[in-house]
């Protein structure tokens, strides 16, 4: 089944970017995977200190993924996967797509103004080659309208 994966954290064009792909995979009878990542914590010399900013950190990893599920109630019969990854969120993609081979593309948001967000610079600049699948970019500045009409 064709899977869009979709890296999804706190901010708008997250959102975007999941509303696109839920749109696409309901529209070709696709499935929608959520990747929620946990970025590296720096080391706290204090084991308890450490073990409690890691968790913190995973639990918000998980809370931006429940509201991921929020915003797809509107599309029907997309059940997305939901999957959760700790460390550098490039190597987190590339397992993620090399663990599932139906990934049929990566969608990314862009930001609504300013630079691009580090996924976005890396994925289409040279870590595109390294990709088996194509890059979906979602400009971050499209209305709701915009988007629903061109997915």
């Amino acid at each position: 089944m064709r899977t869009y994966l979709v890296v999804v954290d706190e901010t708008e064009e997250a959102e975007i970017a999941l509303r696109f792909a839920a749109r696409r995979a309901a529209k070709t009878g696709g499935a929608v995977q959520i990747l929620a990542i946990v970025p590296p914590q720096e080391f706290v010399a204090w084991g308890s200190v450490q073990a409690t900013i890691e968790a913190e950190a995973g639990e918000n990893a998980q809370e931006v993924a429940r509201r991921a599920l929020d915003l797809l109630d509107e599309e029907r019969g997309v059940i997305p996967r939901i999957v959760v990854k700790h460390g550098d969120p490039v190597a987190a993609i590339h397992d993620v797509i090399s663990e599932n081979p139906e990934v049929a593309a990566l969608v990314l948001g862009a930001a609504r103004g300013g630079a691009p967000g580090p996924l976005v610079s890396h994925f289409a600049g040279a870590g595109s080659a390294a990709l088996p699948c194509p890059l979906m970019i979602i400009p971050g500045g499209l209305t709701r309208e915009a988007l629903d009409r061109l997915s």
